[in-house]
């Protein structure tokens, strides 16, 4: 395969297909995503196969946590399907008119709500993102060229052929979803760069795969590239409340980009919520790294300063003694990612502050932080997580891939 004709060939069938897209009406598009997820249904034995030789082919390569979030099963493929159904009931954003202001001059001056274009999504592990991704780009009216990882190729194929044969049956273009069939690493490079083809990158993966996208990018992206999410317990806290949402932050699922990395403990309340939260930890088998303070109240090791930078996404959580949530805010400041975080508290005032003085794309007061995602936030199915702060910052949903363009009503009006 000569790598870099058959990227060229999918961007300008995208370009071809957005314009295709950005006229299907509402309707139309939702027909799409019904046989979308009808074909994902018929298809769950096809995609579990080849899933299962994607999982085989990746253990002994990969850590648990890597294997987890590329393995589907069942009640995996049909919460697929109805990730999709979800996206076809979500308003349609494409066309809608607002902030319309008449002017002296008798203009009438709004924004419409349009597709951006071709969108790339290149992403790793997560087979799903195949049809999340395609759904919510056929909703907003973009075309879209899918590059997943290499160890989840067959998997990806069986599940574009879904999302094809539902376009298709809608009578709609089957080059509005495209999937690179080819595991070569150049695939990306040229994806990056032909931006006479795609509007936006988005990018779903590890550091390492952002970190390359970032210096070698041509185009836009929406991204995050750290997870370091921390939950803060001030000394205002119910203690019960505190223990609750600590737990379910780091253990309800480890290897997620939502997932608390850090936990931060007011020292008035420490001798209260640490030994419970220790408990429970080590019960899951969490390994637990804490400062001092902490360490008198948790089993652990000594924490280094690194431990406090770092996205575990494994049993593992740092853990921190602070003075108050000054310090606690210093904290996020200094060791997150601009990601997720939360405050426990019942002092509304200090929880206000949090949420107005934490700069990341979710701050949470009383919440775990696992609730970051497009489906806890009514989106759907997402595209990803932006912790960038121009267009769209947080779960990206339908919205999140549309901009807007200023529209003139006029009546014959001319400038003087």
């Amino acid at each position: 395969m000569d790598v870099r004709e058959h990227v060229r060939q999918l961007g300008a069938q995208a370009r071809v297909a957005a314009r295709a897209l950005a006229r299907a009406d509402t309707a139309t598009k939702n027909r799409a995503l019904a046989a979308i997820a009808a074909e994902i249904r018929a298809g769950e034995k096809k995609i579990l196969a080849a899933n299962a030789a994607d999982v085989a082919n990746a253990k002994g390569k990969h850590d648990d946590a890597f294997v987890d979030r590329l393995m589907l099963t069942p009640k995996l493929v049909e919460q697929m399907a109805e990730g999709v159904e979800q996206v076809a009931k979500l308003p349609d954003p494409v066309g809608e008119i607002s902030q319309r202001v008449q002017r002296p001059t008798g203009i009438e001056v709004a924004r419409m709500r349009v597709p951006i274009g071709v969108i790339a999504i290149i992403y790793e592990s997560r087979p799903n993102v195949t049809a999340d991704a395609a759904a919510l780009c056929l909703k907003s009216g973009n075309a879209c060229i899918l590059r997943g990882g290499s160890e989840a190729l067959e998997s990806n194929r069986a599940i574009a052929a879904c999302v094809r044969a539902g376009i298709a049956s809608a009578g709609l273009p089957e080059t509005a979803v495209q999937l690179v069939d080819t595991t070569d690493r150049a695939a990306v490079g040229e994806l990056i760069t032909m931006n006479e083809f795609v509007d936006i990158i988005v990018p779903r993966g590890g550091k390492e795969l952002i970190s390359r996208l970032q210096r070698e990018s041509r185009i836009p992206m929406l991204k995050h590239l750290d997870g370091v999410c921390h939950v803060y317990i001030d000394d205002s806290a119910d203690p019960g409340m505190a223990v609750r949402i600590a737990d379910n932050a780091k253990t309800q699922r480890y290897g997620t980009c939502n997932t608390m990395e850090t936990l931060l403990v007011a020292e008035g309340i420490a001798a209260k919520v640490l030994p419970s939260i220790g408990k429970i930890f080590a019960s899951k088998n969490v390994e637990m790294r804490a400062d001092e303070a902490a360490l008198k109240y948790v089993p652990g090791k000594k924490a280094t300063e690194q431990d406090y930078y770092t996205e575990w996404l494994a049993p593992v959580v740092s853990i921190r003694v602070v003075k108050d949530v000054d310090e606690a805010i210093a904290h996020i400041a200094k060791y997150g990612s601009q990601h997720t975080d939360a405050i426990v508290a019942e002092d509304r005032k200090r929880a206000e502050r949090f949420l107005r003085e934490v700069d990341s794309s979710s701050v949470m007061w009383n919440a775990s932080t696992r609730f970051a995602d497009g489906y806890e936030y009514g989106l759907g199915a997402e595209i990803g997580i932006s912790t960038d702060k121009l267009h769209a910052r947080g779960p990206v949903g339908l919205e999140g891939l549309t901009t807007q363009k200023f529209i003139v009503l006029g009546h014959g009006e001319v400038r003087s």
